[in-house]
């Protein structure tokens, strides 16, 4: 998850699709790679491609997880970074969704959004390094709206500071020089 502006693009798409590229290698077997192609892969590259399967999986579900958390505040929907496999496939191997993190127009408001933001951040079964970052900047953004509120809530506590320091003391203070 990421943290920003965003450009908007279309709801989820799956991976582009490109033609299998045919290796031949004779001493690889015929593996079909999910369809009725007659392609040939290297044990090696049908590894790879279910790691990248696996990857693209966990990727979206990821990204799915922050989107569900963060309602209205997601600017946009998830995009995706791809690895083409040995079969011509693209796969997503990272991604991220941009939320709005701008405060609210009240310390309360400013205090839901952060919390949104939060469980928006650490929706993931495994929250990356930056997903942790996130929640940790809107838990400092909540705490501050928290010290706004508290402020708001002791009337005229700032105005008795200001007369206490503008006040005249009640006698002046003289300093005698003669000892």
């Amino acid at each position: 998850m990421s943290i920003g502006a965003i450009s908007t693009s279309p709801a989820i798409q799956p991976p582009e699709r490109a033609a299998p590229q045919a290796r031949q290698d004779a001493s690889a077997p015929a593996a079909p790679t999910g369809g009725a192609s007659t392609t040939t892969l290297t044990p090696e590259a049908l590894k790879l491609i279910d790691q990248l399967k696996a990857r693209d999986a966990e990727v979206r579900q990821h990204e799915q997880a922050h989107l569900a958390a963060a309602g209205g505040l997601a600017l946009s929907g998830a995009s995706y970074t791809y690895q083409r496999g040995p079969n011509g496939v693209n796969y997503a191997i990272g991604g991220e969704v941009q939320i709005d993190t701008s405060p609210g127009a009240t310390p309360q408001e400013t205090i839901a959004r952060a919390a949104k933001i939060q469980a928006a951040a650490l929706a993931p079964a495994s929250p990356s390094g930056p997903d942790r970052a996130a929640a940790a900047q809107a838990q400092q953004m909540e705490t501050q709206a928290r010290a706004e509120l508290a402020q708001q809530d002791q009337p005229g506590a700032s105005e008795r500071v200001r007369r206490a320091y503008g006040a005249e003391p009640a006698s002046r203070p003289t300093l005698d020089v003669h000892a």
